[in-house]
């Protein structure tokens, strides 16, 4: 069932990419969430396992000096939930990590891992998109950072190198201060269970017009993808509900939507019409604008 070969556990980030330029085989395990169904399944033979768990700067979430909230790639989505920065800061991405899984998921599944399996499904993705959010990527080498948006590069692929450890999520203060959000994720179920679709907005007001809006979509394609189109033509427009409906037609044509045996193209395809100006209403109020009805 687990055919595990060798199993390596890391103390420090020189540790695990010293390790890891020794033997390019080893697999790194964050929470195991996704690797051990992976290797039940039978998808992975043979595992050969660096575990990342006793890193503990990995599991931090601190704001910078210059205001770049920082998380630690091994944070838990449980942690995420509770951290009271993010929670004051960027409730959004709160909310994305009480959507993950139930309590005991929650408990283990990384936030690291959940971007780094690549799955357009990931409940952190579509929040992270629309935040535009910075991957810290290191290796024996060195480090660069990577826009989220360049990480995903197909279903389940992503662009770590050989030898890479995402270590830090970064997102900077003009990406989330002033901003409000909403995050919507439908699925068939009221709880865990994976999404159908997950919508992530966030918009900054300027009086009474859009001066951004920025919306992430999950499940709408074979990666999380934002819509550019709707976004673009949001910008200036008057706070309004003919505005937000538009907004939301116009978000369709970045949707790359298919149909799965969760949902048909053309219902995924309603819900990003539906859902994306539901979250923008919200994500109105929350930005200190008016409750548009």
């Amino acid at each position: 069932m687990y055919n595990i070969v060798s199993y390596y556990e890391a103390e420090t980030v020189g540790e695990a990419t010293a390790l890891l330029a020794e033997n390019p085989n080893l697999r790194l395990i964050a929470g195991g969430t996704d690797v051990l169904i992976k290797m039940h399944n039978g998808q992975i033979a043979e595992a050969e396992l660096l575990s990342l768990r006793k890193i503990k700067s990995l599991g931090t979430i601190r704001k910078a000096k210059d205001g770049t909230i920082v998380i630690g790639a091994m944070a838990t989505f449980t942690q995420v939930f509770n951290d009271p920065i993010l929670r004051e800061m960027i409730p959004i991405l709160t909310e994305a990590a009480i959507s993950m899984g139930g309590p005991q998921i929650r408990n283990i599944a990384t936030i690291g891992g959940n971007v780094c399996n690549g799955a357009t499904s990931a409940d952190s993705a579509a929040s992270l998109f629309a935040l535009n959010a910075q991957l810290k990527l290191e290796d024996l080498k060195g480090e660069r950072v990577v826009p989220i948006r360049e990480f995903y590069l197909g279903p389940g692929k992503v662009a770590l190198k050989s030898g890479e450890i995402l270590t830090e999520i970064l997102i900077s203060p003009d990406n989330y201060q002033g901003f409000g959000g909403q995050y919507l994720k439908f699925a068939m179920r009221e709880a865990m269970d994976i999404a159908t679709l997950a919508v992530a907005v966030v918009c900054k007001l300027q009086g009474q017009t859009f001066a951004e809006v920025r919306i992430g979509l999950g499940v709408a394609g074979p990666i999380p993808l934002r819509c550019l189109e709707a976004e673009a033509y949001a910008q200036g427009k008057e706070v309004s509900v003919a505005t937000v409906v538009e907004i939301g037609k116009l978000a369709l044509n970045s949707a790359q939507a298919r149909t799965s045996w969760r949902a048909s193209q053309e219902y995924r395809e309603h819900l990003v019409q539906e859902l994306v100006p539901r979250a923008l209403k919200t994500a109105i109020v929350n930005a200190g604008g008016v409750e548009l009805v």
